[in-house]
């Protein structure tokens, strides 16, 4: 099943892109939905490196959800800016989220789109990633009003 979201930041191509990198960043917009504890390395880089993260995730903190690993890349994207992340684990085969950045005339338009693969979960994770990343967005946006301070 596919997601596509976008929404405008008030921010640069190249603020909304350095903030992009940050692994930090993927900690803030998650919160409090999902937290993310990094297995291998035991240590998040402080940017994003292409490459595999093994990661436990836990629903509010606490719940867990298993093994995710996040595999980063940073695909062509014409005029913009691009991060995937072609993600499998225990729950989820296939979290395939691919992460665009266009500059525009009022900042930056940003778009999540992802594809889900879990076999006879697809369906409640999917509606769960409905609401996961409009939270993700709506953090997004509120970091970018305040020039991406506290994070």
């Amino acid at each position: 099943m596919k997601i596509d979201l976008a929404c405008q930041l008030p921010c640069s191509l190249a603020q909304a892109a350095a903030q992009a990198r940050r692994p930090r960043l993927l900690h803030y917009v998650a919160h409090p939905l999902v937290r993310f504890r990094a297995q291998q390395p035991p240590q998040l880089p402080d940017i994003w490196q292409p490459g595999c993260y093994e990661m436990r995730m836990y629903l509010f903190g606490l719940i867990p959800l298993g093994r995710q690993t996040i595999v980063i890349s940073f695909p062509e994207h014409g005029g913009g800016f691009a991060l995937r992340d072609n993600s499998h684990g225990s729950l989820v085969r296939r979290w395939d989220h691919l992460i665009t950045l266009t500059p525009n005339d009022a900042g930056t338009c940003y778009r999540d789109q992802v594809a889900i693969e879990a076999g006879w979960l697809t369906w409640p994770v999917w509606l769960f990633a409905q609401l996961f990343y409009r939270h993700r967005q709506r953090r997004w946006r509120q970091l970018a009003a305040r020039d991406f301070e506290g994070v």
